[in-house]
């Protein structure tokens, strides 16, 4: 039984060789005609009207041969008038025909004109391969025709002359197009090229300023939204506490509660007004720690701070933001899952080195309630770190407790 495939492939004529094929076997990939456009159908009528006027003033040339014969005449002038109808089919078979005008001119004078325009358009339209084969037979045939036939009015090296360059002439303005035509295209596909790549590069962006700001966003609001949490989390399990416990815990709720629906404003606001994460109230900066850390203290939190830092006024504003949304998520997560236990901070480092930020904690002293969470933060302060050009490392320790190690170069 034959392969699918091979029965659906059309069969190529034995008796044309493979370089021919094309021209005339039809393409699956366009059946049909190729429609032409009305600048196609003007620039095919002209040169079907200049063929038409080469064959007229070469057929009065064959009647001035007295030495041809009769019958030889009117086949040339046969042959040369269905080659000039046959130059309507160039754009469609440009090689095949090529090749067949080619032979017709070899015995025909008044098919001079219809030569010239299928080696334009076998030029124009093909490989420089095909192009050169025809062409070379064109060239080699010229001595032999005008040695058959020999004008009267001219020399025998004049003709031969006239005829070669003539169709050289002819075949380079049809290169010459053809590279013209290759140039354009090349510079439409480069062009569009350029468009989609800006346009991937623009969805980069945006796609990378969203994941920044929705990076704050969880950084930012998991740290207030963790204290309203806690502190609520304790009212629930313990409603007998004292008042004056009830009212800090109350407070504290109803500050990070302030907090956290002014920054949600801001980012809110950054998103419609297309602007990056840099708008609204500035960005903390390393000198802000200690206040992260007296906040954390107010809420309720053990937090020790071990600054090794000369100046971090100087430390440049990316590494110091850098460090504090770490120091800020990492207090946030023992905050959620150490409750009562000492957190140390110890920050080390200074210019043209490196700045190492450690956050541990032991492990909880009691019972640690569960605090719903969506386990991206870690993942989140790998990936700022990583943006920084440094590293973080996190995970348990010995003693049952957590520590987040991150490394940020200092130029």
């Amino acid at each position: 039984m034959r392969d699918e495939t091979t029965a659906a492939r059309p069969r190529r004529r034995w008796w044309l060789p493979a370089a021919l094929a094309d021209e005339f076997e039809p393409d699956p990939a366009r059946p049909g005609r190729v429609r032409r456009t009305t600048r196609d159908w003007v620039v095919d009528v002209c040169c079907f009207l200049v063929v038409c006027l080469f064959a007229a003033a070469d057929a009065a040339s064959v009647g001035r041969e007295h030495d041809l014969p009769g019958w030889f005449a009117v086949l040339d002038q046969v042959l040369g008038w269905l080659a000039c109808g046959a130059v309507w089919l160039r754009r469609r078979w440009p090689l095949g025909l090529a090749v067949a005008v080619v032979a017709v001119g070899t015995v025909s004078n008044t098919a001079g004109g219809a030569v010239l325009v299928v080696l334009f358009s076998l030029a124009v339209h093909r490989p420089f391969r095909y192009v050169a084969w025809v062409g070379g037979a064109q060239l080699a045939l010229i001595p032999l025709f005008y040695w058959l036939r020999p004008d009267p009015g001219t020399s025998f090296g004049a003709s031969v002359a006239f005829g070669l360059i003539l169709i050289l002439s002819v075949i380079g303005w049809g290169m010459f197009v053809r590279a013209k035509r290759e140039l354009v295209r090349s510079l439409r596909d480069r062009a569009r090229r350029a468009e989609t790549e800006a346009r991937l590069r623009a969805a980069q962006a945006q796609r990378a300023a969203r994941e920044e700001i929705a990076r704050e966003m969880h950084d930012v609001l998991a740290h207030r939204l963790t204290l309203l949490s806690v502190h609520a989390g304790a009212l629930e399990f313990r409603p007998d506490a004292p008042r004056a416990d009830v009212a800090r815990a109350a407070g504290v709720i109803r500050a990070s509660a302030h907090e956290a629906l002014q920054d949600l404003r801001e980012i809110i606001g950054v998103l419609r007004t297309g602007g990056d994460e840099e708008a609204g109230r500035p960005q903390p900066t390393l000198a802000a720690l200690p206040e992260l850390v007296a906040e954390c203290r107010a809420a309720g939190m053990r937090v020790e701070l071990d600054q090794q830092v000369a100046d971090p006024e100087r430390a440049p504003a990316g590494l110091g933001r850098t460090a504090y949304r770490i120091a800020q998520e990492a207090l946030t997560n023992a905050r959620k899952h150490a409750p009562g236990a000492l957190v140390t901070v110890t920050l080390t480092g200074a210019p043209g080195g490196d700045l190492t930020l450690a956050v541990c904690n032991p492990a909880p002293p009691g019972e640690v309630p569960e605090v719903p969470g969506s386990g991206q933060g870690l993942i989140g302060l790998g990936e700022r770190a990583l943006l920084a050009g440094g590293t973080l490392l996190s995970g348990p320790t010995d003693d049952g407790g957590f520590e987040v190690f991150a490394r940020l170069p200092w130029a």
